[in-house]
């Protein structure tokens, strides 16, 4: 699987041992030249289009961008070894929300808003789902600068047609549809439960269909009760009702998606449904082509009657970020930088290696991409979502990962009743 689709890189980065400083690219960070300024990224194949924009930018400017990489898994442990030295960048990438959470609050990090004031396409030309999950305290900390990938329920038509199963819109249909493909041998869902973030999934889901948006938000800020409340209890009810109902089958905890293992129950037919984000696609169509081409459906996560979440919000990433340190020297060079992140030439770009840019203008470009159709099923999730949750574990703060994870897994495998569910949640730390 590409790197760049995968779920697992910002949360396996934080287990990566630190390299040496000579690793980041030319090193210099925001101590280097005058005339230029240093743009950190995560080193992956998504670069190449991150090399051309800066190659773009560096043809009309006076004040050079030089672009440094870190490998992929040592990024986020090495940004923060950095961050706060004479080598850190003046610039660089992350996923909003918890990963920047941390450096704002040491106050390394500069507002974006008199950037948004001189130039309001900064803000106005990316999908305000999107571009909301970057900010932090009402100021805008993070621009758009890769693609989207929320969560979809993805589906074998095959084995569903079988079954006499459709794809289901809502909780009680997915629950009758798990009986009927049980009843068919086969296991209703693939969940890569060995990982545990493909299981948190199902609670990022839940949680937003029952409570809405604002548990998880009060959770973050701080709001500890609200693990405990009615709405908490539901959500957990209805994850083991669906357990108690064979949804995941029984060896779930010794499957990963990231050795291809339930990717492959999906394609293989003895699955019938897998909850993953939108790089399955990309995924099934490097392992399993013709299923890809032919097989492979998706749709959005079903609703829960009564629930205070709407149908239409999603979970997942929503994209990755551009943040600028406070002590830059060429704020307004960098402004101009950014702009660049809506352009044509970069929506183009992004599209070309199958990423979903956020900008207002990515649906003139589809028809370029891999896959238009379900390029443009996943730009219109994302442009009607009342609310895009950032997967939680990236909302909260990197060194919740652990915790979290482990508190998800044991409710579902049984090791955690939801008391205890309840508590783990309870002593995540929070910046509340």
């Amino acid at each position: 699987m590409k790197s760049r689709f995968s779920r697992t890189v910002a949360s396996g980065a934080v287990l990566a041992l630190a390299l040496s400083l000579a690793a980041c690219g030319g090193g210099s960070g925001s101590a280097g030249g005058k005339d230029e300024f240093h743009v950190l990224v995560y080193g992956d194949a998504g670069n190449k289009v991150e090399k051309q924009i800066v190659a773009t930018f560096n043809k009309t400017s006076k004040v050079k961008a030089v672009l440094d990489t870190i490998p992929g898994a040592d990024y986020q442990q090495k940004l923060q070894t950095i961050i706060n030295t004479p080598q850190a960048p003046d610039v660089f990438f992350n996923w909003g929300g918890g990963s920047i959470q941390p450096f704002v609050k040491a106050d390394l990090l500069l507002p974006l808003d008199d950037m948004i004031k001189q130039d309001p396409a900064l803000k106005a030309n990316f999908l305000p789902s999107v571009f909301n999950s970057a900010a932090i305290d009402g100021k805008a900390y993070g621009v758009p600068m890769r693609g989207t990938q929320p969560v979809l329920l993805f589906n074998n038509k095959k084995v569903l047609a079988d079954a006499g199963v459709q794809p289901p819109q809502t909780w009680d249909e997915l629950i009758a549809a798990v009986k009927k493909l049980k009843a068919k041998g086969v296991t209703p869902i693939a969940l890569g439960g060995g990982d545990q973030w493909p299981t948190l999934m199902w609670f990022e889901y839940l949680y937003d269909r029952i409570a809405g948006p604002g548990l998880i938000e009060k959770a973050l800020s701080g709001d500890k009760s609200v693990w405990d409340s009615a709405d908490s209890k539901k959500a957990l009810s209805m994850l083991k009702e669906l357990v108690d109902a064979g949804g995941f089958g029984t060896n779930y905890d010794s499957v990963k998606f990231t050795d291809g293992g339930s990717p492959a129950l999906l394609a293989s037919g003895k699955a019938g449904f897998e909850l993953m984000g939108s790089w399955e696609y990309s995924t099934q169509q490097n392992a399993a082509p013709d299923f890809a081409k032919n097989d492979l459906g998706y749709s959005n996560f079903p609703s829960v009657p009564g629930g205070k979440g709407d149908a239409a919000d999603l979970v997942g990433n929503t994209n990755n970020f551009y943040s600028v340190l406070k002590k830059t020297k060429h704020a307004d060079d960098i402004a101009k930088f950014l702009k660049l992140m809506y352009s044509d030439e970069f929506v183009k770009a992004q599209l070309a290696v199958g990423n979903l840019p956020t900008t207002t203008n990515t649906d003139k470009f589809l028809s370029t991409g891999g896959d238009p159709g379900y390029l443009k099923y996943q730009l219109d999730l994302v442009g009607k979502a009342p609310a895009f949750q950032l997967s939680w574990d990236q909302a909260y703060t990197q060194d919740n990962s652990t915790p979290l994870h482990q508190a998800v897994q044991q409710f579902v495998n049984g090791r955690l009743d939801a008391g205890g569910f309840i508590k783990a949640m309870q002593a995540l730390k929070t910046s509340g």
